[in-house]
């Protein structure tokens, strides 16, 4: 069994990109920036990022390009796909790798913004409904008053 799989969480670098497909279908294009922190051979601390091309389609792409900006968190789980394409005006070839988005969920942004339910589940042919929030701590936080149907955005 072969495995592709690609989980991140980190920033947008850019506002998502949201175009039409031929087929009539909804494409978001978007980057996210990760980091690591590490030692170097001297002890010093060093930290690098990654930027990440990210492409989501559906009902994915809408809710993205809907509620995301620039700076603002999301946690997305995809494959790996690289595509090529030849440069009409060089003649070179292309390669581009990115993130297929299957599943997301919102980041908290530290303002109370997303996290809260912000999940979802892509659909490859039918609508499913999103995705149960995944929680960061063991113990799991409940609203104090009842959630209106009419306010979860999607």
């Amino acid at each position: 069994m072969y495995l592709n799989k690609a989980f991140l969480y980190g920033n947008l670098t850019r506002d998502p990109e949201m175009r039409a497909l031929p087929s009539g279908g909804q494409v978001a294009s978007f980057s996210i920036a990760t980091n690591r922190v590490y030692k170097d051979r001297d002890g010093a601390k060093q930290e690098a990022t990654e930027f990440h091309n990210c492409v989501a389609f559906g009902r994915s792409a809408e809710l993205i390009a809907q509620y995301m900006k620039k700076g603002r968190p999301l946690f997305v789980e995809g494959r790996i796909q690289t595509r090529s394409w030849d440069d009409k005006e060089t003649g070179k070839k292309n390669y581009r790798t990115e993130i297929v988005v299957d599943n997301f969920q919102f980041g908290d942004g530290g303002q109370g913004r997303g996290g809260e339910g912000g999940g979802y589940q892509a659909a490859p042919a039918r609508e499913s409904a999103p995705a149960a929030p995944k929680e960061d701590a063991g113990e799991i936080q409940y609203p104090d008053e009842e959630i209106n149907p009419e306010d979860i955005p999607f």
